[in-house]
């Protein structure tokens, strides 16, 4: 009777395995198709759409374009504007009547025996107004026949400069020296020009400082001799008279003011240097 009972359960185990590899055989082909599931091609009647282009909006009448130089490289025309804002002072000091200017103030304060009046930024300030003045028809010219053109796209960055460079040399060649062309020509080893115009920048820029430079030294020494004579005059009474404790700076100092200010010494040195300037 044990021997029949252990063959009945064998039977039955054995049928139950096979029950569950014919149950799992017959779900593995139904869930194949929804694991990857095939993509139906789209029929051909389908209506394709075009695919979205970027909205284009007008161009404005008033916008500022930079056609850069020859009009196809705004990089150049940047490079070109922000070089000559860096070289703006330079251009400053050494093509307009600033250095002059500011050297005289600079021996009027010293003949004056003053050390720190009027103070530097006045003076430059000072310098700057009347640099202004003086160059305010030569800017007018250049806007006229640079800048607008350059502005409505008729010329290049380049064309500009070049037309800004004419007035500019038109200008230092009536305040440069023939001695101090003759110089650095001979230095640089260029031809001799024919006229101011023939004249390479070159040349002319720093024969332009060098005469600058020799202009505001001579005015600034005819304004130094007569303050230098109260100051003889001064210590040579105070010497005589035995006031060796007090210093003679101390007397002529007030004097030369009250000389300064009854002369309109302010009216007369600026009035000097401006009609130093007319051709």
């Amino acid at each position: 009777m044990r021997g029949q009972s252990k063959t009945r359960l064998l039977f039955c185990l054995a049928i139950a395995l096979v029950s569950c590899k014919v149950a799992a055989a017959q779900a593995a082909p139904a869930a194949a198709p929804s694991a990857a599931p095939e993509q139906q091609p789209a029929p051909a009647s389908a209506v394709q759409l075009p695919p979205l282009q970027p909205a284009v909006n007008p161009p404005d009448p008033n916008e500022i374009r930079i056609t850069g130089l020859g009009g196809k490289s705004p990089q150049w025309t940047i490079l070109v504007l922000l070089t000559f804002l860096t070289l703006v002072p330079s251009i400053l000091i050494c093509m307009t009547p600033f250095a002059r200017i500011l050297i005289v103030f600079h021996f009027l304060r010293q003949a004056l025996g003053l050390q720190t009046t009027p103070s530097n930024q006045t003076l430059i300030g000072l310098s700057l107004i009347m640099t202004y003045f003086l160059m305010q028809p030569i800017g007018a010219e250049i806007y006229k026949s640079s800048v607008i053109p350059f502005q409505d796209g008729k010329i290049t960055a380049m064309d500009a400069v070049v037309r800004a460079g004419d007035p500019m040399r038109q200008f230092m060649g009536h305040y440069v020296r023939d001695k101090d062309i003759a110089l650095f020509i001979d230095i640089a080893k260029e031809p001799r020009p024919k006229s101011i115009n023939d004249v390479s920048f070159r040349v002319l820029l720093p024969a332009y400082i060098l005469s600058e430079l020799k202009a505001g030294f001579q005015i600034g020494a005819v304004i130094f001799l007569p303050f230098l004579v109260i100051d003889m005059v001064v210590a040579s009474i105070t010497t005589s008279v035995g006031m060796m404790q007090l210093p003679p700076v101390v007397i002529s100092t007030p004097l030369k003011l009250l000389l300064f200010l009854m002369v309109d010494g302010w009216h007369l040195v600026v009035a000097s240097l401006i009609r130093s300037f007319n051709p």
